[in-house]
């Protein structure tokens, strides 16, 4: 029986798209187990359309001096005026920046890491067990969350878990990283009220605005792993898109190929050892009035034969049902709402039901002629 995993080169006439993605889905096993089955070819449905494939650098490359552009804050080693303002204008001009000396252990970032990565290389038949795409226990391993909708499959798994705002049944967390994940979760919300206060300040407003927005209570952690591509320059890690969110903490380790668009131009966002890479997404753009602006970012399908991982946590508000558009004190004759309000749950179930494309989400919630 021919499978996705032995499968011989097609051309247009007898490629079935929609039947070979839920072949490879069934298998349960993600890109790892095309690895693993040591295949030395992509199979169609990871192949990207040229326009969408990343070049892939090499040790030639001058993105060491492009990736200096995104900024480095000491979070807690700065005055909290200038470490406002520093915030203020990397979300305005960048949409990323790095922390350091951001109150969590560095230890449990290389634990959680270690952890994640050991999840994704337990056996087979151990990983199985957590796949699926549904929610209901909160815990979930997949490969590609738009994999039925996309029009390319990328090069990564994902371990999903749901962390607010009522963290799920411990019990449903892996054992191989439960105790990384509640100890990072606890991290994650300290440092994520420290920077809601400095995004709250940025706008002028007070340093509580966005917690009573309760833009800190759902806050869902995805792992993601790169095993090592036979052929990168066919596919992508991750593709080009912003994220449906209030901000993003994100844990990268030291492989790297995160990029980020600035002015027309892919930049590398450099591994700092220690460091979290923070960035603004879809909602706080809105909310803001466009004073802070989403990016654009990807990851490249990894040429190395070792892994990458990086640990994501998408932060939003937790009531789902409650409207939210940009702040009311934003807005004035002169600043007039660049965005239209909508329920959180609306935002959402659009971004989830297309592929990863980019500004698209918040292009379609802007107001016509602005």
């Amino acid at each position: 029986m021919t499978t996705i995993m032995n499968q011989p080169p097609q051309d247009n006439s007898t490629y079935n798209r929609q039947e070979e993605v839920k072949q490879f889905d069934e298998t349960k096993l993600g890109v790892k187990g095309l690895v693993d089955s040591g295949i030395t070819q992509l199979p169609r449905i990871f192949h990207h359309p040229p326009e969408n494939r990343i070049p892939v650098p090499d040790s030639n490359s001058n993105s060491d001096s492009d990736s200096d552009l995104i900024p480095v804050i000491d979070l807690l080693g700065t005055p909290r005026e200038e470490a406002v303002e520093k915030v203020r204008e990397a979300c305005r001009k960048y949409g990323f920046f790095q922390v350091v000396n951001h109150g969590v252990p560095v230890s449990l970032l290389r634990r959680l890491v270690d952890a994640i990565r050991a999840f994704h290389e337990q056996p087979a038949e151990v990983r199985k067990e957590y796949y699926g795409r549904g929610t209901s226990t909160g815990c979930n391993y997949f490969s590609n969350v738009d994999l039925f909708v996309s029009k390319a499959a990328s090069w990564r798994d994902t371990l999903q878990m749901r962390l607010g705002p009522a963290i799920i049944d411990v019990e449903a967390i892996p054992a191989i990283c439960r105790n990384e994940v509640i100890e990072w979760d606890k991290e994650v919300k300290q440092l994520g009220e420290l920077l809601l206060g400095l995004f709250s300040e940025g706008l002028g407003t007070s340093v509580d605005r966005l917690k009573e927005l309760s833009c800190l209570e759902s806050r869902v952690m995805v792992g993601h792993y790169y095993p090592y591509c036979p052929e990168p320059e066919k596919t992508v890690g991750i593709t080009s898109h912003a994220d449906p969110v209030i901000f993003t903490v994100l844990l990268q380790d030291q492989v790297g190929g995160l990029q980020v668009k600035y002015e027309d131009k892919w930049v590398d966002v450099k591994p700092i050892p220690g460091a979290l890479v923070i960035n603004v997404g879809d909602l706080l753009q809105i909310i803001s009035n466009g004073k802070y602006t989403s990016v654009d970012h990807r990851v490249y399908a990894n040429p190395l034969q070792d892994p990458r991982v990086s640990i994501a946590v998408f932060i939003n508000p937790g009531m789902s049902e409650n409207t939210y558009g940009p702040l009311p004190e934003l807005v004035s004759p002169e600043e007039p709402a660049l965005y239209q309000e909508f329920k959180l749950v609306e935002f959402l179930t659009r971004f989830f039901t297309k592929e990863l494309d980019g500004k698209s989400l918040v292009n379609f919630f802007r107001l016509k002629g602005e």
